[in-house]
């Protein structure tokens, strides 16, 4: 059963946030009709919003977010020094590799994009970028992290994830999926055969310490057309290396 937020006023504010982040911009009644809110409330919430600093209105009469958000973004960010401590790394990864490197955090039963540093020769739009969310187990980064929980842990993630079959290869079947995380400990990385987005494969590595479940990790992203099986097997080499560099670095703060 889906949960209600219980303070309803809360639910509405940020439910226009959250629309207005996906939009240069929209009118009231575009933002009514899409949140199912009459138009007085939604006139009050943006009313508020306005006040709060959070949103202005273009000439056009248009609602749109401003910096304030970011520098939210920015504040809350500034407080993962982990980032600076893995960004050097991250870069060496993709000058090795010529390929995009992502840098997530686990949050519940998904992995948030924490850092991302693009490849200069891409030829395919990758669906990630800062701030985005993807399922733990449907991805590289997500089933690397996985491999470290325990059974239980395990369990509770599928149950409470919305298991669908993205792309043709999707693990869907939870022994299937148990079976991969075995697989993940034994050689140390987890790879994304096309499972979460068609035309990209991934590698992927967790970073936890010994004896905890990861809440970080790591992947390099590629288009098909880059990566076979030699060259995922290459590039599974050099994650693994620099996962372990990575380690000695953040180790005490993990």
């Amino acid at each position: 059963m889906e949960e209600k937020n219980p303070i309803q006023v809360a639910d509405r504010l940020f439910g226009v946030v959250e629309f207005l982040a996906e939009r240069e911009s929209s009118g009231l009644m575009e933002i009514a009709t899409a949140l199912e809110l009459n138009k007085s409330t939604a006139h009050r919430i943006l009313t508020s919003l306005q006040y709060m600093g959070y949103v202005r209105q273009t000439e056009e009469g248009k609602y749109v977010l401003t910096m304030k958000i970011v520098e939210l973004s920015g504040k809350v960010m500034s407080r993962f020094d982990i980032i600076g401590l893995v960004r050097p790394h991250l870069k060496s990864l993709m000058e090795l590799t010529g390929e995009t490197v992502h840098f997530v955090k686990r949050d519940g039963n998904e992995a948030i994009y924490i850092d991302k540093v693009e490849a200069r020769s891409n030829t395919i739009q990758m669906v990630s970028h800062i701030g985005s969310r993807i399922p733990l187990y449907c991805s590289g980064v997500g089933k690397a992290m996985a491999a470290t929980f325990s059974p239980d842990e395990v369990r509770r993630m599928w149950k409470e994830s919305d298991i669908k079959k993205l792309t043709p290869n999707t693990i869907t079947d939870y022994l299937d999926f148990e079976d991969t995380l075995a697989r993940i400990r034994e050689e140390g990385y987890a790879i994304d055969d096309e499972e979460n987005q068609l035309g990209v494969r991934c590698v992927a590595a967790d970073l936890s310490a010994p004896g905890k479940s990861a809440e970080y990790a790591l992947s390099i992203s590629a288009p098909v057309s880059r990566m076979d099986d030699t060259r995922l097997l290459k590039l599974a080499d050099y994650m693994i290396k620099t996962r372990n560099e990575i380690l000695e670095a953040i180790r005490p703060i993990l």
